[in-house]
């Protein structure tokens, strides 16, 4: 089987030094696949390198068999996106936002049946600069889903959402990923990463210190739980007995 997703030797750097090092990636139909980091460590540069609204200065990506910088027009037809921050018109509405976004694809989801699922049909004339921190960042999950992607990117998955709606979103993301929908995500929450994540990368200063499932972390690391790990992997353990 291809890979849906598939990035070789990807290499970015900002005033000659290293931020995405060599970074080597293959997601599979169906996936759900995490790139994991403190902050810093080249999550976002990876996935802006990977859709290629950012050039890498080395390497090759192929999403669903296309060049996202050669073939970006027809690709995005099929490809989701919800970045960590978004801006849009000062006075916009949700349902306006929506119809916007909606209008940008050949074949969309109704954005209608998307607002109820993510609890935000009562908001749907209000402005976005209004919603709360959690309204917006599940309009944000909302609005990279209307495509009817076959793969989607979101940094920062449920960063703002209450319990429930990081659990609703799991659910939800679960549902979609059982129809063949591909998945990379970033997140700090490792509870959402060992219940979406097929199979994660932790990336420290640009460079991957690991890669395979959630419990080969697991067992390669000191520890017994993830989140113990994850730390172990990226050098904060380290800082907080320091700080300690």
């Amino acid at each position: 089987m291809k890979p849906t997703l598939k990035a070789e030797n990807l290499c970015k750097s900002y005033h000659g030094l290293p931020v995405v090092e060599n970074l080597n990636i293959e997601v599979y139909r169906g996936e759900v696949f995490g790139l994991l980091g403190a902050n810093g460590a080249g999550k976002s540069t990876s996935i802006e390198c990977l859709l290629g609204t950012r050039r890498a200065e080395k390497g090759t990506v192929s999403i669903l068999g296309m060049d996202p910088a050669a073939d970006r027009k027809k690709l995005f037809e099929h490809v989701g996106v919800q970045f960590q921050e978004a801006n849009y018109q000062d006075r916009i509405t949700v349902e306006e936002l929506c119809e916007e976004i909606q209008s940008l694809y050949k074949k969309a989801k109704d954005y209608e049946n998307l607002l109820q699922q993510f609890q935000l049909s009562e908001k749907k004339k209000s402005p976005v600069s209004e919603l709360s921190g959690g309204q917006k960042q599940r309009l944000f999950i909302l609005l990279a889903l209307i495509p009817d992607p076959e793969v989607v990117f979101f940094d920062e998955l449920t960063t703002g959402l209450d319990a429930k709606a990081r659990r609703d979103v799991w659910k939800y993301l679960a549902e979609l990923k059982r129809k063949g929908l591909t998945v990379l995500l970033t997140s700090h929450f490792m509870d959402e990463v060992e219940f979406l994540c097929d199979r994660i990368m932790i990336l420290k200063k640009g460079r991957t210190v690991f890669y395979g499932t959630v419990k080969e972390a697991i067992e390669a690391s000191p520890y017994e739980k993830l989140e113990d790990a994850y730390l172990w992997y990226t050098g904060e353990e380290v800082l907080i007995h320091e700080a300690i």
